[in-house]
């Protein structure tokens, strides 16, 4: 069960305030993060639609998963919305209480999307775990980029995303996976057919075998790692899978008490700095752009460092991505980009063998 007790910037650490070739269509298989903000989303719509009690019911939540104050922005992100322009946010997902786990210092999911309503497109940027980073104000040279959470909390993730790809990040969002057991309870399970036979904590499935999962058990379904012969990747696969279900049944829920449900189950799950008055923006602004979406996953290389298993992405990996996200924003091709400014330390020396994904 996850903590109610979901925070942040629990280190207390000091904060810092066309089509594109590379990526792929994914029309079934959307972003981990980026469901469930969809879910928000949908969410706030079906609160106006229900009325002022449902409206004030649903600006009461999102206001307890404002977090002011994180980041320093690279730009007006107020012009930004206001003009309708395309937007970013680095969406961060942490798993507290997973069989016994307690730590909640390190991000297991990190997404940038970015979101172009003209285009009426939200492109994903998947960033492994793993992926080898210097992180600004740690003791040790280099990091998994997943202890940047740790280290700095949100701000310290947004500025090593933003370094490692020279993109600017508008919004960030956090969610801890441990609310979806609430969330999928709230819209009454949901049905999944396996891509393998496995059992992991609640989760007893069989491949190709179509399954009723409840809370608890669509949980440890979307945990399990390390059975997968796809690993991490593997088990970003079965989330989006979960959280796609979940998003089809939030769309049908007329329920007024339903509705109250699910969103009780974003309280203490769900972390941002983007203000309820941003959702209501974004959504009469950008609600098209859930339509079509597109991702990719900047693709490093396995190397062993120190005793250290990473994920090196190489220079020209790093350039394709950054242009990649760039253009989606409306900018001009990066020309910053280097092995010193990403704090990747990739002298191509130690870089073995290409991940697949």
């Amino acid at each position: 069960m996850a903590s109610n007790n979901f925070d942040p910037n629990q280190n207390n650490q000091p904060t810092r305030r066309s089509d594109y070739s590379h990526f792929k269509t994914r029309k079934k298989h959307h972003g981990l993060l980026w469901s469930i903000l969809i879910i928000v989303l949908i969410l706030l719509t079906g609160g106006v639609a229900y009325g002022y009690h449902a409206y004030n019911e649903a600006k009461k939540t999102f206001d307890s998963t404002f977090q002011a104050g994180q980041t320093n922005k690279l730009r007006n992100v107020d012009d930004v919305i206001r003009q309708g322009k395309p937007f970013s946010i680095l969406l961060l997902g942490t798993d507290t209480g997973a069989l016994g786990r307690n730590d909640v210092g390190r991000t297991d999911t990190m997404i940038v999307a970015t979101v172009n309503p003209k285009k009426q497109t939200a492109y994903l940027t998947s960033i492994p775990r793993d992926t080898r980073v210097q992180v600004k104000g740690d003791s040790q040279p280099y990091e998994k980029i997943n202890a940047a959470y740790t280290i700095g909390g949100a701000a310290g993730s947004v500025s090593t995303v933003e370094n490692l790809l020279d993109i600017p990040i508008d919004f960030y969002a956090i969610v801890n996976m441990g609310g979806l057991e609430r969330m999928v309870n709230a819209v009454g399970g949901v049905d999944v057919v396996p891509p393998m036979t496995f059992q992991y904590g609640h989760a007893n499935v069989v491949k190709g075998q179509k399954i009723h999962l409840n809370g608890k058990q669509a949980l440890d379904y979307s945990r399990m790692r390390e059975e997968d012969p796809l690993g991490d990747y593997g088990r970003q696969k079965r989330q989006r899978q979960v959280l796609q279900k979940l998003v089809v049944k939030g769309v049908g829920i007329t329920s007024i008490p339903r509705y109250k449900q699910i969103l009780t189950s974003l309280n203490g799950n769900m972390k941002t700095d983007m203000t309820f008055n941003d959702m209501l923006a974004i959504r009469t602004k950008y609600g098209d752009a859930s339509h079509h979406i597109k991702s990719q996953t900047l693709q490093g290389q396995d190397a062993m460092i120190d005793g250290v298993s990473y994920q090196v992405a190489p220079l020209s990996e790093l350039q394709k991505v950054s242009n990649n996200i760039r253009r989606t924003l409306g900018l001009s091709d990066s020309t910053k980009l280097s092995p010193s400014s990403t704090g990747t330390g990739d002298d191509s020396n130690y870089a073995s063998s290409s991940s697949s994904y």
